[in-house]
């Protein structure tokens, strides 16, 4: 009739658009453990990390085993807290983006994702997940590469899960090579050693 208002789109005729990804908790842990397995083995530690660096990783390894998933959490937000620390040597990228996040004081109007929406805003943040998990594999590859560390079958998929990500985005196909590598990093990589501490002294 006249003046009624237009009719909605019939939810055939509404794009679908794709949304930020919610993937199972012990996979997106996984992609933050293992990495922190490779880094705590770069060379600028000289094979013993300090403690305050060892000790949550090997509480998130030990409760990743249980299944207790919000330890593992809470020891890896630990970890980033301390990786963030000025004490340490210079730690290389992409591993050094590992630490916690803390974003400079800025204008809201300097913020890219001001304006955006939260669907936005979560996309956004998929893709730049997407990316660091790349150049982490990139760089675990390199690394194991220079120490002799075979990492078997799955590290030739990520040459393929590069193009994936440049022409799809981070499609399931892209995590499915990733998370491969993590699970043979904690499968091959053997974990950081605490450097020894000295005995107490006995009686004079």
């Amino acid at each position: 009739m006249p003046g009624a208002p237009n009719k909605p789109p019939a939810p055939t005729d509404i794009p679908v658009l794709p949304t930020a990804r919610s993937d199972p908790v012990d996979r997106k842990l996984l992609r933050r453990l293992a990495p922190f397995r490779v880094a705590l083995r770069l060379d600028l530690w000289k094979g013993a990390p300090h403690p305050d660096l060892t000790t949550p990783l090997l509480k998130a390894e030990a409760a990743f085993a249980q299944g207790d998933y919000p330890t593992v959490q809470t020891q890896l937000d630990h970890l980033a807290v301390r990786f963030h620390e000025p004490r340490w040597p210079t730690i290389p990228e992409p591993f050094r983006s590992l630490r916690v996040e803390i974003p400079a004081p800025q204008p809201p109007a300097w913020d890219p994702d001001a304006s955006a929406t939260p669907e936005e805003r979560g996309r956004r943040k998929d893709r730049r997940d997407a990316e660091l998990q790349l150049a982490l594999a990139e760089g675990t590859l390199q690394w194991a590469a220079s120490h002799g560390i075979d990492l078997g079958p799955a590290a030739g998929p990520i040459g393929p899960a590069r193009n994936e990500l440049l022409a799809s985005g981070a499609t399931d196909a892209f995590y499915a090579a990733i998370d491969a590598l993590w699970a043979e990093v904690r499968t091959r990589v053997p974990l950081p050693s605490a450097p020894a501490t000295k005995p107490p002294a006995g009686p004079a």
